[in-house]
């Protein structure tokens, strides 16, 4: 029972980095990027190469590198010579077969039996013993995740975030889409040959079919997390699932929304009194549903950079 436990944590753990990118791709920015499949075995077989070749901890950012390389191939089929999202996907996944099979030295498997790992050299310092693999797996997915997380906070990460949700207004606020989307699903496909670096190395093996139906497996992961947890923020949900209160909204507000206190909007005031004290870099803000009052509540405001509306004098 307690082998079916650590083996169930140790896969987990290391195919959640492939959910992570689909939520960059399909529910941020809204594009059913077929690449995964492609990519997490692309990223199975660079890292395997480069193992081989004795440097099992460059292979993991060589992989990343070559997954990034997949997706801005997508993203360039999609932004540049206006292919649909799907057939983007399907063309570049098609192609990545013939270079998988090239980054194996033309073989469909190759082995890591007699050569060093991530894991085996970390299982060599003595930490955690039997749950090695699994601390370090952890490690680096919790770190991949706060990293994306920490991202998506930024103002690049934030443009993405708008982007899947409006792509007009994206545009309209001097932000090109096409780089946001580009950005996006070279992050996104990066963290899916991420994980399929560190499945390789953990299975010390790889083959030109280990990505097969990784998509269908990283949406069920995607829907099923939903389901629990809420379409909500992840930290939110996970403060929910284990009955604590929930994160304040300036910390884990929506996919596009972030809080900002103390500013007015003009449609609070009868005498439509203009843009009174707005936020500089808001695109739109909308007063929250709990505690706004007419003057100094608080509202939930695009930040995304435009002009303010001038003010009218009341009558």
């Amino acid at each position: 029972m307690l082998y079916i436990l650590q083996t169930a944590l140790e896969l987990g753990l290391l195919y959640a980095p492939v959910a992570l990118a689909l939520f960059l791709s399909y529910r941020i920015l809204d594009i059913a990027d077929l690449t995964t499949d492609g990519a997490f075995t692309l990223g199975a077989a660079v890292s395997v190469t480069v193992c081989i070749a004795g440097h099992p901890v460059l292979a993991v950012p060589a992989a990343m590198a070559a997954g990034a390389a997949a997706g801005f191939v997508t993203a360039f089929l999609q932004t540049k010579m206006g292919v649909p999202s799907i057939l983007a996907g399907i063309i570049t996944n098609t192609g990545l077969y013939t270079i998988n099979l090239m980054a194996m030295g033309w073989t469909s498997t190759a082995s890591l039996l007699r050569q060093d790992t991530i894991f085996r050299m970390f299982q060599a310092t003595g930490i955690g013993g039997a749950w090695s693999e699994i601390l370090l797996g952890g490690v680096l997915t919790v770190g991949a995740a706060l990293l994306l997380v920490a991202f998506l906070g930024t103002r690049l990460g934030l443009s993405i975030r708008a982007t899947g949700d409006n792509r007009d207004m994206v545009r309209a606020s001097s932000i090109n889409p096409n780089f946001t989307i580009t950005v996006g699903l070279c992050i996104a496909n990066a963290l899916t040959a991420f994980s399929g670096a560190l499945v390789g190395q953990s299975q010390r093996s790889a083959n030109v079919n280990i990505g097969t139906g990784m998509v269908v497996i990283g949406l069920a992961c995607l829907i099923i997390g939903e389901t629990v947890l809420g379409r909500g923020s992840m930290l939110r949900g996970a403060f929910r699932l284990c009955g604590q209160h929930p994160l304040p909204d300036h910390l884990c507000g929506g996919p596009q929304l972030q809080d900002h206190r103390g500013y007015e909007a003009a449609d609070r005031h009868p005498g439509g009194a203009g843009h009174r004290g707005a936020h500089p870099q808001a695109v739109g803000c909308l007063p929250e549903a709990e505690g706004g009052n007419e003057k100094g509540g608080t509202l939930r405001c695009w930040n995304l950079r435009v002009s303010p509306r001038p003010s009218t004098p009341e009558r």
